[in-house]
């Protein structure tokens, strides 16, 4: 698997403001995420300094937002990190396939909104970081 932690982006969805609230809408086909989401969901109550994440997907793309509250993406390609930090619910971190990916420093109250290119598949994962990088052959 090719690719790197540069290969990850920050996309600025669309905002719709109003006095009443702000609404972000995200439909597939148009071009906001780069595939078509075939899962959902969303991570919450998560205890202060606590940990997520620690895995990578062989074949799985996501977008991951923070719909409430903030925290902090660290991606990893075998030869290099990279950290993100998300805080508003306008942006969403691009993550291609085949990359270690950790989160942390969750808010209090936090919710981690996860879209995924496909469904859960335990085939997927790679879940300690030496087969990560036998399967990058860093």
């Amino acid at each position: 698997m090719k690719s790197s932690v540069y290969d990850s982006s920050i996309i600025e969805l669309p905002k719709v403001h109003n006095v009443a609230g702000n609404i972000t809408a995200i439909n597939n086909g148009e071009g906001i995420v780069p595939f078509e989401v075939k899962r959902l969901y969303y991570l919450y109550d998560i205890p202060g300094g606590e940990s997520r994440g620690a895995h990578a997907h062989k074949k799985l793309e996501q977008l991951i937002i923070a719909a409430s509250g903030s925290f902090d993406i660290t991606l990893d390609d075998g030869l290099t990190r990279r950290t993100f930090q998300l805080s508003r619910p306008y942006y969403g971190l691009y993550m291609p396939a085949g990359l270690w990916r950790e989160l942390n420093n969750f808010s209090s109250g936090a919710i981690c909104l996860v879209m995924a290119s496909a469904k859960y598949s335990k085939k997927d994962y790679l879940r300690s970081y030496d087969s990560f990088l036998n399967y990058k052959k860093v």
